[in-house]
């Protein structure tokens, strides 16, 4: 059992999160029911509901895949192939060359994409009220996106996570996490990201370092497909840029109407950065946890962050930081889908004219997306790889940890930990050196972990090696 998890403090805070999680739940049902979300507006809301909980389903299968994914990826799958087929099957080619690297590429554009669709169909519309609920409640739960947020990063994500970091055989090993990762990369071979592979290109010149080659190089109609993605890929991120701040100046977006033009603009960028900052943090703060004193420098922004991470709280700040960052990053991108998604009307005139159907489909949120995961989230992740020590010498860096700190020290999101207990009771899951044993144990039978696809899991889930707040570790 984990230390502090029974204390009275973290058992108040199990309870609280808890209680807003279902009543969250129940108030994003309720305005389904009663029309008053983006989808639902139209009068479906039962097709509503259901997209509502597929993606859900789907952001949740998305998240805790990648912590299973990247977790095994140092494994010899030889070790689960009879006591866990699907896992092995999906660890068969994703252990191939650059294949984990195209999986994550694509789950990063499906996730965020995922999470637009879930703010399309359960987000509230302005004039939202519910069952004569107080105006306080209306202002704080439903035009704040409050209770979108804190269902979303509970219950799509961090829920998940938690079991999947140290449960990762048993999660993944079913056909519905098979078509997941075979969904991330096809996502990833359409092209539509590819123009992050130009800017991996361009940080690491910049940074004088070699890019690790994990298969032989392209060339001939391999090297003129990969470009032929790259320049698709620029045409399409620069279209929707352009496409979306005309229709932020036309006032044509899902953003709340009180919002001045100007100030929409300047929101959306200033949210980009936001998550950017957030992203490539978690890179940066998992990059210069290897370093020594020496290597880290003198600079005081950057001491400063290393004390708080690697040398308070025993070191539980570093996966708290993560907690927080979630819930950070989910409520930049409920923002975020507000700003760049459209809402034209059939009788009112297209953004920069452009046909019905195109307007049709930018009114689904796909070009935020796509902005999201290119220029929000894997450049600055490049970014942070390739300078993780400069990364943390500025003072936005160590705002932005003590924020993040503070909210997973008001235990908001520990209903989590409450789902992810039960999850694991009802689907049976067991920890991984149940079937495969330790590392040590591992390498005593000639079966090693491979140390070159060592990947930093933390960095990415933030929960591998530390006693979870409030779980079960047994």
């Amino acid at each position: 059992m984990a230390e502090g998890e029974n204390d009275p403090l973290t058992l108040f805070k199990n309870f609280y999160s808890t209680c807003l999680l279902i009543f969250s739940a129940i108030c994003i049902h309720g305005l389904m029911l009663t029309n008053q979300t983006g989808l639902s507006k139209d009068g479906n809301s039962i097709g509503t509901i259901i997209l509502f909980w597929a993606a859900i389903i789907w952001l949740a299968m998305i998240e805790g895949g990648q912590a299973s994914h990247v977790g095994l990826a140092p494994l010899n799958q030889e070790l689960y192939k009879e006591s866990h087929p699907v896992s092995y099957k999906i660890a068969e080619h994703c252990n191939k060359g650059a294949n984990l690297d195209r999986y994550l590429l694509g789950r990063q554009f499906g996730v965020i994409f995922v999470v637009f669709c879930v703010n399309l169909s359960g987000g509230p519309i302005g004039t939202a009220t519910l069952w004569n609920m107080p105006e306080w409640v209306i202002t704080v739960f439903f035009k704040t996106g409050f209770s979108m947020i804190l269902f979303t990063c509970m219950v799509g994500q961090l829920n998940t996570q938690v079991n999947a970091s140290i449960c990762m055989l048993d999660f993944i090993n079913n056909y519905f996490s098979l078509f997941t990762y075979w969904g991330c990369i096809f996502v990833e071979f359409t092209g539509f990201v590819h123009f992050s592979y130009a800017i991996s290109m361009i940080v690491h010149n910049l940074a004088g370092q070699q890019m690790e080659q994990k298969e032989p190089a392209k060339e001939g109609f391999d090297l003129l497909f990969f470009w032929t993605r790259v320049l698709f890929s620029f045409g399409i991120l620069s279209f929707s840029l352009v496409i979306t701040i005309a229709a932020l100046f036309e006032g044509k977006t899902t953003m709340w109407e009180s919002v001045p033009k100007v100030i929409a603009v300047i929101l959306f960028f200033g949210l980009m950065s936001v998550v950017g900052m957030l992203e490539g943090m978690q890179i940066a703060f998992f990059g210069v946890a290897k370093l020594t004193e020496e290597e880290r420098g003198n600079n005081k922004w950057a001491l400063s962050t290393c004390d708080i991470l690697y040398n308070r709280r025993n070191g539980l700040n570093l996966p708290g930081f993560m907690i927080g960052r979630q819930l950070t990053v989910v409520t930049c991108f409920f923002v975020v889908a507000r700003v760049t998604t459209q809402n034209v009307g059939d009788d009112e005139k297209n953004v920069m004219g452009i046909s019905d159907g195109l307007q049709g489909f930018l009114n689904l949120g796909f070009q935020g997306a796509l902005i999201t995961t290119i220029l929000a989230s894997i450049s600055w992740q490049l970014v942070a790889g390739a300078f993780p020590v400069a990364f943390l010498s500025t003072p936005v860096t160590y705002v932005l940890l003590r924020i993040c700190l503070f909210l997973e020290g008001t235990g908001i999101c520990n209903g989590a930990w409450v789902l992810a207990a039960i999850h694991k009771s009802i689907a049976g899951f067991q920890r991984d050196e149940v079937y495969i044993g330790t590392a040590e144990e591992r390498r005593s039978r000639g079966m090693k972990d491979n140390s070159k696809r060592e990947i930093d899991m933390p960095a990415l889930s933030g929960f591998s090696g530390v006693n979870l707040p409030g779980f079960r570790s047994a």
